[in-house]
């Protein structure tokens, strides 16, 4: 995922994340009270345009990202990402630089019982098409979301959701499958919980994208007028707006593409476009920093990146001629303890990226080094004898052929030297022969599926900030990884820890989850970061420095 505001909401009680960084895990109280409320936002007229605060300026931003759907239930994808968090909205959303959610297309959510939220929508909602926005639009959004199930796209994250209903047309009502969902919440936020039209989408099936333009089903701060993908998308702020952002401050924005990083530095440092949002390489970024009229923005991050086993064509995996459970164990760890971290983050990344020892970035609560305690040198370096000890006593031959695929349109240009060099670690121990090969980011996510990729490069930025985020969407049976890993142990840890209201116990059964899957490798996590963002002089909106739940939102953006 990957993946992640406000102005004109009032909100009088925020929904806490049960473990947000930088404080202790905090269990809400599961009663009827009201949990989240607020007044509603005033906006412009519905169905046509808003005139931000910067209506005369258009905002051009530069990215090599690539989308893969505009339709939320198939896509799950920090490209497509960026433009569903502009044209959908949620019932809840995280005001930036916080990880609290709080009311956005509801005006409260409430605990009405043990295993049931009540949310309560703001009055006179309608998409940018003029349709009314209505429960049953929302409840139809849950519902098809379950249905499709897209193997690329988000349904996962409704592990909890047993049923919805629109008792009337203000009124939704969730039923959770577990009592005592004080994470619920958080999933409404995510792109799990974009409200659709559902004059627009089909029930069961994802809709093609220019079908979803034509449809005009926006009820995010912008609407899309016109749409080259992957090549050049126009904005235009959305008076039929109701959430927690108000008017965009710029009436329109331009989304342009790159192929290649080169011609965006260059584009961002001329003048050529105003902001950079995903991705330039760490050296472009350090030369960019040192220029007139040009910012560079980082900070602390959520993303973290790793490699995936596929289970069953990995080596010795179970769709292969010469499966073996104890050898396809031997030869993930034997990979474990072979590569340097710190080389990767000081080499390619500069260090603007740290060595990443768990599935959970550091700072969130429950995160534990799980893979520093258990391979190479024990201190977070790497260990040729113990990776030749593990693959010997499993009667494993060497060298193991390896199948390595990454991407550089998607995780950036910087993945061609970090997947270069670990596979120069491999090699290093004599004990690997690593065939290396890149897919675009288009192809990439259906090969992946598909398990055509025995070995492979992912990224994720938090959905929401809790440690759930991050062993709940690796390691649950039907997760987005999709890996082929299914452990019943680990699934019931998962499924206590979703629902567990001690703070203490829960922390316990996260590091559980953490030690459980280093020791098996379903994935072997390498480093932790941020997004770097770039702005030109007299754009404003992007804090100087970023912190971990800052989120790139363009209606808070303005130029000058």
């Amino acid at each position: 995922m990957h993946k992640s505001p406000a102005r004109h909401g009032r909100s009088t009680v925020a929904i806490p994340t049960p473990a947000p960084r930088r404080r202790a895990t905090t269990a809400l109280a599961l009663s009827a009270a009201v949990l989240v409320s607020a007044t509603a936002c005033t906006s412009a007229k519905a169905g046509g345009s808003a005139s931000g605060g910067g209506a005369a300026s258009v905002l051009t931003i530069g990215t090599t990202d690539q989308i893969v759907s505009l339709d939320p239930a198939g896509s799950w994808d920090a490209g497509s990402g960026t433009i569903a968090d502009e044209v959908y909205s949620p019932l809840l959303s995280a005001r930036n630089g916080t990880s609290d959610v709080s009311p956005n297309l509801a005006t409260d959510v409430k605990l009405t019982a043990p295993t049931q939220y009540t949310a309560t929508l703001k009055p006179g909602l309608k998409f940018a098409n003029g349709h009314d926005l209505t429960s049953s639009d929302v409840k139809f959004s849950f519902d098809r979301q379950l249905r499709i199930a897209d193997k690329n796209g988000p349904s996962s994250l409704l592990y909890n959701l047993a049923s919805v209903a629109a008792p009337d047309p203000a009124t939704v009502v969730f039923t959770l499958k577990s009592a005592d969902d004080s994470l619920f919440p958080q999933v409404l936020s995510t792109g799990a919980g974009f409200v659709l039209d559902e004059e627009v989408f089909p029930a069961d099936k994802v809709l093609d994208d220019d079908a979803v333009v034509k449809g005009r089903p926006w009820d995010g701060p912008y609407g899309i007028t016109s749409y080259a993908k992957n090549s050049l998308v126009a904005f235009e702020a959305n008076s039929a707006y109701r959430g927690q952002l108000g008017t965009p401050k710029t009436a329109q924005v331009r989304l342009k593409y790159y192929t290649d990083p080169n011609n965006l530095k260059l584009d961002v440092q001329q003048g050529g476009i105003d902001a950079v949002y995903r991705t330039l390489p760490t050296a472009d970024l350090q030369d960019l920093s040192g220029k007139k009229d040009v910012t560079v923005h980082t900070g602390s991050g959520n993303g973290i990146r790793y490699l995936v086993f596929d289970f069953k064509t990995q080596p010795y995996g179970s769709a292969t001629g010469q499966a073996d459970p104890a050898k396809a164990l031997a030869v993930r760890q034997a990979v474990a303890h072979s590569v340097d971290r710190a080389q990767l983050a000081s080499q390619v990344y500069k260090n603007t990226f740290e060595p990443l020892y768990t599935s959970v970035p550091d700072g969130i609560t429950g995160a534990t080094p799980s893979f520093k305690k258990l391979y190479g040198d024990k201190n977070g370096g790497p260990a040729k004898d113990a990776a030749a000890a593990v693959l010997a006593a499993a009667g494993v031959s060497t060298p193991v052929d390896l199948h390595l695929q990454y991407n550089t349109d998607h995780y950036g240009s910087s993945s061609a030297d970090e997947y270069a060099l670990v596979k120069t670690q491999l090699e290093a121990t004599g004990l690997f022969k690593v065939d290396l090969q890149s897919t675009a980011w288009s192809q990439y996510g259906k090969d992946r599926v598909a398990d055509l990729y025995p070995l492979y490069q992912l990224g994720w930025y938090a959905d929401y900030l809790d440690a759930d985020n991050y062993v709940g969407s690796f390691f649950s049976h039907d997760s987005w990884v999709n890996s082929g890993y299914d452990d019943p142990a680990v699934q019931a840890l998962i499924k206590q820890e979703e629902t567990e209201t001690d703070p203490a116990a829960r922390t316990r059964q996260i590091e559980q989850v953490q030690d459980a899957t280093a020791a098996q490798v379903p994935l072997l996590p390498l480093l932790q970061g941020s997004t770097a963002i770039v702005t030109r002089a007299g754009v404003q909106g992007v804090p100087e420095r970023l912190n971990s739940a800052y989120r790139f939102r363009w209606a808070e953006l303005s130029k000058s």
